[in-house]
């Protein structure tokens, strides 16, 4: 029996993932779990200050509130300019990605190569701060193979030097070289007393945990020694997870209905007509039956979404679908 606790101070965060939450699976989430805090993708300082669109990449709905703007880049000045867009499009805050490992990101010098630069990392924090919105950063405990506690924490004493009160943690170094970052998410050790430590150590931050989540009972755990959990690939493989957490923090009495949830989605993809092709919505669905009846006929059916059907009458067929399963359960 999973355990209930009353931890009204404590946070529940959905992780930035790249090419995965974008504002349809924000929504998406939003509908599953009222109380999570959502953040975007990452998007550069160069594609919302050179790019031709930037409006493209910036707007959302108000439903997804509360959501911070992550960011990468390593340019104090463009983060500056990229505050003042976050400021006007009112988001929440804005989070500096310096975790992200991959050779794209290692090429543009951002990301989780930043570690072996704090200095640097405070003055993006500084500029991030221009905004008035609360800033935070999320990192890695280190990088390669060096496991090094005090390098962490020196890390986290001179970005905190920038008025930086927030820091997400992924519990795991980043191997710069010989992993892929689907790897660099399995294979480096997962150290979460390395982040309970560093609330011990620096008690009036705001310090959160990521990385390897996939129990409900986990995450309560936490809470006795962080801020809050972000959780990541479970949150997407299996949404309800999200709602589980909820309901163990007594935030919630009873999971949401699967077709209700399709019902509220309903209504979002028809606000957009032709707008939203049927796969750029089902695609973020897949998880949504994991582990019940029906999972694998649910996800042979989102197969059938094709561009030239708008994901509102996809849905629709899809509800028709669900119909079927049930009767057929009966």
């Amino acid at each position: 029996m999973i355990k209930s606790i009353e931890v009204i101070d404590k946070v529940i965060s959905v992780a930035p993932m790249l090419d995965w939450t974008d504002r349809h699976c924000r929504h998406f989430l939003r509908l599953i779990c009222p109380s999570c805090v959502l953040y975007t993708e990452m998007l550069t300082t160069n594609a919302l200050l050179l790019g031709r669109d930037p409006q493209r990449f910036l707007e959302y709905s108000a439903a997804e509130n509360p959501l911070i703007l992550q960011v990468g880049g390593d340019d104090p000045v463009a983060m500056r300019q990229v505050s003042r867009l976050a400021r006007e499009y009112q988001y929440d805050g804005i989070n500096l990605n310096v975790g992200c490992p991959s050779p794209r990101v290692q090429k543009g010098s951002f990301g989780a190569c930043l570690m072996a630069t704090p200095e640097l990392v405070a003055e993006l924090m500084a500029g991030l701060s221009d905004s008035a919105l609360p800033v935070s950063v999320k990192h890695r405990l280190g990088l390669d193979r060096e496991e090094d506690y005090a390098s962490l924490h020196q890390f986290v004493e001179i970005v905190a030097q920038s008025g930086c009160q927030h820091f997400i943690v992924h519990a795991r170094n980043a191997w710069l070289k010989g992993l892929n970052p689907a790897e660099n998410r399995e294979i480096p050790p997962l150290r979460w007393d390395w982040v309970h430590r560093l609330k011990s150590d620096f008690p009036h931050l705001r310090i959160e945990v990521n990385g390897g989540f996939k129990t409900t009972e986990t995450v309560l755990d936490q809470f006795a020694h962080v801020d809050g959990v972000m959780i990541g690939r479970a949150a997407y493989h299996n949404p309800m997870f999200l709602a589980e957490v909820e309901m163990a923090m007594n935030r919630r009495w009873q999971l949401p209905e699967r077709p209700a949830v399709l019902e509220q989605l309903l209504a979002y993809a028809e606000s957009w007509r032709e707008a939203l092709p049927a796969p750029r919505l089902s695609r973020h669905l897949h998880g949504l039956y994991f582990g019940v009846t029906g999972a694998g006929e649910w996800r042979r059916f989102l197969g059938t979404a094709t561009v030239n059907e708008n994901a509102a009458d996809f849905l629709r067929r899809a509800m028709q679908n669900i119909e079927k399963m049930d009767q057929a359960s009966t």
